[in-house]
């Protein structure tokens, strides 16, 4: 019998967030234990992906794969199984947890059981987002779907700013309407489909013989629940309240894990069920994911408030990674997928990078900072190369993603591909007066600095990987890209779309020296 490698990722977070929650009050092993379950489920992680074989497993979608008979009386299986985008969905997402629990270590204070409260929390999270991103029964995916709402809610709820209910309100409301579309959606899946044993198994309901107006419907259904959870322009209003109300390590994991379940969704739900009708919705997609590009980089242009801005460049970066998923070539897929990994990488170095500025300055305001180069120069100098990771700098990980993206859109929509480079023009004005706006100028005097420190060691081991991802993966993406690039062809084989892009080889070695946008 095969190692349950997938169902170990999922229960190893929820025992630790058990054991953290049954901690004696005041205990000082929260923090310890919290972070060596987070780093046990990395290496366990990383012994699963060393047994996934790349370019495929022996004709099969999806290896790794544990498949149960759940709740058979509705065909509804405990499936799990990952391709090359799962799998490299739930590595960023293994990545960036210790990551969070060391950038959170004091965030909150041995207060009564909140210290427990936070960090099992995270912890939950974590299996949440590896049932996500690995189910494939299309109703325990929805299961996971919803679950993973509960730890964000009250991580945002109970844990984050001033105005933390109605973000965390909002942030409910909005993903829970979503939800209870793409709900109805899976019941009318399953109703057109087989049915019987196993009828929620995405390999039993991709191909069915739908009718137009059928197949049409249940795409918006699942369409929009994506587009709230990516988020797109208009259903995007709940995430700047969000990420501005969260602490930074849950912002982290919301903006630069979660919300890559919308655009992953599209690819494996809304590609994979509904060919014709993604086809069909292209050109209002494509036109919708412009309009976020842009909408989200004027805005965040216009913010004054360091999280709110950072929140608006995301909305921008997903505009870009649905226009590579819906332009229908292998180099514009695989920029979009390189991308969602990319953009967790990046989301992570700006959130937590400003975290660390907004702790010693006590002001979200960058009406506030100005010359803290000379004040806290690792700090200044991290957000400085993490912003330069944002504008997709050449030689850092967001370039080649961002270039295969516009080079793949060229050869099916060179105008589309020929405006969204506008974006990159944007990009470069948001983060450069973001920079010029807290590091730049004189050195500030008074109260304000007197006794401020500069980076200190467990922020260093919290900068540390996330630049050393944005330096190897801008240099050298050629592992990620061999194994994104099979499961991208394969979705495109489903919709049944030839390749017309340039003959741009993904997989090869992607050096980024003397590039130029």
């Amino acid at each position: 019998m095969n190692f349950p490698w997938l169902t170990t990722l999922l229960v190893l977070p929820l025992v630790g967030a058990l054991l953290v929650s049954l901690l004696p009050k005041g205990s000082a092993l929260v923090r310890p234990v919290a972070l060596g379950v987070a780093l046990l489920t990395l290496a366990v992680g990383i012994g699963a992906a060393t047994q996934f074989r790349l370019g495929g497993g022996g004709g099969e979608q999806f290896q790794l794969t544990e498949v149960y008979s759940w709740i058979p009386q509705f065909g509804v299986s405990y499936a799990l199984g990952v391709d090359g985008i799962s799998l490299s969905m739930i590595l960023l997402g293994l990545v960036l947890v210790p990551i969070c629990i060391v950038a959170a270590w004091d965030d909150v204070p041995a207060v009564g059981r909140r210290q427990h409260a936070y960090f099992a929390l995270m912890l939950a999270l974590t299996s949440m987002m590896v049932g996500v991103f690995a189910a494939i029964d299309v109703f325990l995916f929805y299961v996971f779907f919803e679950a993973m709402l509960i730890p964000v809610y009250f991580l945002i709820g109970v844990f984050g700013g001033t105005r933390r209910a109605r973000a965390a309100t909002s942030f409910l409301l909005y993903s829970l309407a979503g939800g209870l579309i793409m709900l109805v959606a899976v019941i009318g899946v399953y109703l057109a489909g087989p049915r019987g044993t196993d009828g929620f198994l995405l390999s039993n309901l991709t191909g069915l013989d739908l009718s137009v107006e059928a197949g049409r419907w249940l795409f918006l259904g699942f369409f929009i629940a994506f587009a709230i959870k990516a988020p797109m322009w208009p259903v995007h209003t709940w995430l700047p309240l969000a990420a501005e109300q969260a602490r930074p390590a849950t912002s982290v994991l919301l903006v630069g894990v979660l919300d890559k379940v919308g655009t992953y969704g599209m690819i494996r739900f809304c590609l994979a069920l509904f060919p014709e009708a993604s086809q069909w919705a292209t050109p209002v997609i494509l036109a919708l994911a412009l309009v976020s590009l842009f909408v989200g980089a004027f805005l965040a242009i216009g913010q004054t408030d360091m999280l709110r801005l950072i929140s608006y460049t995301s909305i921008s970066h997903f505009g870009f990674i649905v226009l590579g998923i819906f332009a229908f070539t292998t180099v514009s897929q695989t920029g979009a997928t390189l991308y969602m990994v990319n953009h967790g990488f990046t989301t992570a170095g700006l959130f937590l990078v400003a975290g660390m500025l907004i702790v010693r300055r006590g002001s979200r305001d960058l009406r506030d900072f100005g010359g803290w180069q000379r004040v806290t120069p690792l700090v200044a100098g991290a957000l400085l190369v993490s912003g330069l990771s944002g504008l997709a700098l050449p030689g850092l990980n967001s370039f080649v993603s961002e270039f295969l993206v516009i080079v793949g859109t060229f050869g099916r929509h060179p105008w589309l591909a020929i405006i969204s480079a506008l974006g990159v023009i944007l990009a470069a004005v948001y983060i450069l007066v973001m920079y010029q706006k807290v590091a730049t100028g004189p050195r500030p005097e008074g109260a304000e600095v007197e006794g401020i420190s500069d980076m200190s060691g467990r922020e260093k081991w919290v900068v540390a990987p996330i630049i050393a991802a944005f330096l190897v993966l801008g240099f050298y993406p050629k592992p990620v890209l061999d194994l994104l690039e099979p499961a991208v062809e394969q979705t495109l084989q489903t919709v049944g779309i030839s390749d017309v892009s340039p003959a741009v080889d993904t997989t090869a070695d992607h050096s980024t020296e003397g590039s130029d946008h």
